[in-house]
């Protein structure tokens, strides 16, 4: 049976009724996950559970291992990622407790963070015009909306996500330049994990709950940690019942482009791939340089 993986963000640091509950530590070639996995079952589906910022949130965004998170994901057999983000809204229309199932971003970290496996002599290209997967994304817009009629919050289908560096929040002038660029929400962590989510062959959605109009809003010109946590407990209660609802409708076999992204986007000749980076890679790319 294939997983599910969650990855918490700002406030969600634990997923209600999950049973059978094991917590599991990963080694990985990049260093150390955020925190423990949370392996159980969800709605009679087996999931893996990561807070990104580690439990009490002591994590940078800056500071995250992306790359572990996502390579121990895979190694605990996961194959579909929803990613639960905070994030800062850049248009009237989506309005703080509002839910983005968001379908595109735009990076402006500048490669602060790691965000390929593909180093140390092996070269990948994969292809990332349509960076998250259309059917969890679709399976989490459908469960945001029916669970929305309950707890009466806004789902929108779709959005552009702006990853700043952070931890900082946008000056005036970067927050007016990206609502010049017709960006939708604006966050810290999500671009390097669907990178990644892609270049492993997993699915990968967001599910991004806004917390705050960011500061071009006059009423959130000056945004404060209180303000936006406020909405956070609020947004992540309605999160988690969006949760269960999408992953009781998960279907066990996947008929999207993410599981074969890999098939053809390998271009480093296999007999110069070192033995250690094969090694290393093994569980992503094995059944392609074997």
């Amino acid at each position: 049976m294939s997983r599910i993986g969650i990855i918490g963000g700002s406030g969600l640091y634990k997923i209600d009724g999950v049973k059978n509950i094991k917590e599991v530590e990963i080694d990985t070639p990049f260093g150390d996950p955020s925190e423990k996995f949370i392996v159980g079952t969800l709605e009679g589906k087996e999931v893996v559970f990561l807070p990104r910022h580690g439990v009490g949130h002591r994590i940078s965004p800056t500071e995250i291992n992306y790359r572990a998170n996502i390579y121990g994901m895979k190694k605990l057999g996961v194959d579909r990622i929803i990613s639960v983000t905070a994030c800062g809204s850049l248009k009237d229309e989506i309005k703080p407790l509002d839910f983005v199932v968001v379908d595109q971003y735009v990076d402006r970290t500048n490669h602060a963070r790691e965000m390929s496996f593909f180093t140390d002599g092996v070269v990948a290209h994969i292809s990332f015009s349509h960076p998250v997967c259309p059917q969890l994304s679709e399976l989490t817009y459908d469960a945001g909306y029916e669970a929305g009629k309950k707890i009466k919050v806004k789902m929108h289908k779709r959005g552009t996500y702006i990853n700043m560096e952070g931890p900082a929040f946008s000056t005036l002038a970067e927050s007016n330049l990206y609502r010049s660029w017709g960006m939708d929400v604006i966050g810290m962590t999500n671009m390097p994990e669907a990178k990644l989510a892609r270049e492993a062959e997993i699915c990968y959605a967001t599910l991004a709950c806004v917390t705050d109009y960011d500061c071009w809003h006059p009423e959130y010109e000056k945004i404060t940690v209180e303000m936006v946590i406020g909405n956070l407990n609020k947004n992540i209660d309605n999160a988690k019942k969006i949760l269960r609802e999408v992953i009781k409708n998960i279907p066990e076999k996947r008929s999207c482009v993410c599981k074969d992204a890999l098939k053809n986007a390998i271009i480093t000749d296999r007999s110069l791939i070192s033995a250690k980076t094969k090694k290393d890679l093994d569980i992503i790319v094995g059944k392609y340089i074997r």
